[in-house]
């Protein structure tokens, strides 16, 4: 095998695929700069290699194929560097090896290796493809091509089913189709045929000749776009050569304006890049509008990675880590050799150390003093099972809400303590909380689970009893930016209720981002901590920060 030279570094985990991306490279005419086949690490790691080809000059991208990670934080602190300097684009396996496991927490239950990886990758800026195909059809793009400035894009296409699938495929994706200028209307039907669509997709039809194409391209030059997308459908083979040479013949006017080029020849396979030359800028072509469109996605992707700033680890001055620290210490002195669930009134004191709101509420041992503290925090309340087993309160009836009497509180009590008898575990009651009703707001969830390998990661998102029914969150690898809690709060899918939703009041993001931060110092601060689930967490409206309404908190003795 003879690979030609290029920018691009290869590094692969898999002996005997590597072989095979050699092969494919060969075929494709992909250059490289480097090639590692590493193995089980022996000699040479992943983080030495990215290291390596950080500094590399000869190296402007840099591929991999990762089946584990030697030491993760290492590698996210190098790939945080490498990523500000080049595109690191990553195919990760294992995927399905580890789902979620069994758990005392809704974090734990959500969380797998995979999803942990996922979160070191956005992390960093790496950008992950789900195979092969879409490493190097990606890398192919950038390779090629400028980095798209925006997300608005322009199809040209000669089919009209076509340059639906490639609007269909690019809409999914997040990028926009603006309209084209009346202007550039106008223009179009000047010479196009009188059955050509000329909004955006553009089709020209199929009688359309390549003088036309090429003619329909350079007036996109002056629309406000940040990317092209061409697809064609050649009527007949012979007329591929000549389209290619009128795409070729525009394209360097795309690339002086910083407008990536790319284009997708239905049902025609080009190996190699054939459209351009290396002088001039090759245009990645694509069989499918699909294709196309994970690429480009990818692209810009990267491109937006680039804009964002470093995060910063904020430094909180109104803490008390001494208090913290001597409320696990008092928790652990139960519990010296083994894992212990703090009480609610011990969680309350530990989150309010570190500027936490949570709601005001305490432990009650029987139905009278339930009834007592509800007249000293008044009413409405809540009564909850103080329970350090069982994790899911409401899926034992352990949940009484909106309670406004002393009677009513104490026949809570009661109805908690028979709703566990009739399934037999009245033994694993220890109580009530009782809590101070909180009216309004969005309920999320925010916790922590420790792993093996990448240490404490951090969730977000939707919560209260459907939490594990929606999985609507995000995780982050500790500690976190205050990039990284901008992104979280953004990431999971319903995020935009925060925003205010068909009349509700937007909700407090600054102070979810604030919990958000909190909660990294104090898993920083206080390494005993296990596991953490808050949920819910009660977002109340703009300036009005947001509370935590039930919360479990692990802490385990730090092995010496």
């Amino acid at each position: 095998l003879v690979v030609p030279n290029g920018k691009i570094a290869f590094g692969t985990q898999s002996g005997a695929l590597g072989g095979a991306i050699l092969y494919y490279c060969t075929r494709i005419g992909m250059g490289l700069s480097n090639f590692v086949s590493i193995g089980n690490r022996p000699d040479v790691s992943g983080n030495e290699l990215l290291q390596y080809w950080t500094e590399s000059k000869d190296t402007d991208i840099i591929l991999l194929y990762l089946e584990s990670f030697g030491d993760p934080r290492k590698f996210a602190r190098i790939a945080r560097e490498t990523t500000s300097k080049k595109p690191v684009l990553v195919v990760k396996s294992g995927r399905s090896s580890v789902g979620a496991r069994a758990a005392a927490s809704h974090t734990g239950a959500m969380m797998s290796d995979d999803i942990a990886s996922d979160a070191l990758f956005k992390q960093t800026g790496m950008i992950r493809c789900d195979t092969l195909e879409e490493l190097f059809d990606t890398a192919t793009l950038l390779a090629n091509q400028p980095l798209p400035k925006g997300n608005r894009v322009a199809i040209l296409t000669n089919g009209g089913g076509a340059g639906i699938m490639a609007a269909d495929a690019l809409a999914a994706k997040g990028f926009q189709l603006p309209i084209l200028s009346e202007k550039t209307r106008n223009e179009l039907k000047s010479f196009l045929p009188p059955k050509a669509s000329y909004l955006n997709p553009v089709d020209t039809t199929a009688e359309v000749s390549p003088d036309q194409y090429k003619r329909t391209l350079s007036l996109l030059l002056n629309e406000d776009i940040d990317a092209v997308v061409i697809i064609y459908i050649p009527p007949i083979l012979e007329l591929l050569d000549f389209m290619s040479i009128a795409i070729r013949e525009i394209a360097p006017e795309f690339r002086k304006k910083g407008i990536p080029l790319l284009a997708s020849f239905l049902g025609v396979k080009q190996e190699k890049l054939t459209v351009g030359s290396a002088q001039e800028g090759f245009i990645p072509t694509y069989t499918f509008p699909e294709s196309t469109a994970f690429a480009l996605a990818k692209a810009y992707e990267y491109s937006e990675r680039l804009k964002k700033p470093e995060g910063k680890i904020p430094v909180f001055d109104d803490i008390n880590k001494p208090a913290a620290a001597a409320i696990v210490k008092t928790a652990l002195s139960r519990s010296p050799d083994a894992s212990i669930w703090l009480n609610s009134d011990e969680i309350a004191d530990l989150l309010s150390a570190y500027g936490i709101k949570f709601a005001q509420s305490r432990i009650a041992g029987s139905a009278e003093d339930a009834a007592n503290i509800a007249e000293q925090i008044g009413y409405p309340v809540a009564v909850k099972l103080f329970s350090p087993t069982i994790t899911h309160k409401t899926d034992v009836g352990g949940v009484i809400l909106n309670l406004k009497s002393a009677d009513e509180v104490m026949s809570a009590y009661n109805q908690i303590s028979n709703n566990l008898e009739k399934i037999s575990r009245k033994p694993e009651m220890k109580g009530v909380t009782v809590q101070k009703m909180l009216s309004g707001g969005v309920e999320l969830i925010v916790g922590m689970t420790q792993d093996k390998n990448f240490g404490p990661l951090i969730m977000f998102g939707l919560g209260g009893i459907y939490a594990e029914l929606f999985k609507d969150v995000s995780f982050r690898i500790h500690p976190l930016t205050d990039i990284d809690a901008t992104d979280m709060v953004s990431a999971f899918k319903s995020h935009k209720i925060l925003d205010g939703w068909r009349g509700t009041p937007p909700s407090d993001i600054p102070a979810i981002e604030n919990l958000l931060l909190r909660i990294s110092t104090l898993i920083e601060d206080i390494n005993e901590i296990q596991e953490i689930d808050l949920n819910p967490i009660m977002a109340m409206e703009v300036g009005q920060g947001c509370y935590v309404a039930d919360a479990r908190i692990s802490v385990a003795p730090i092995p010496e």
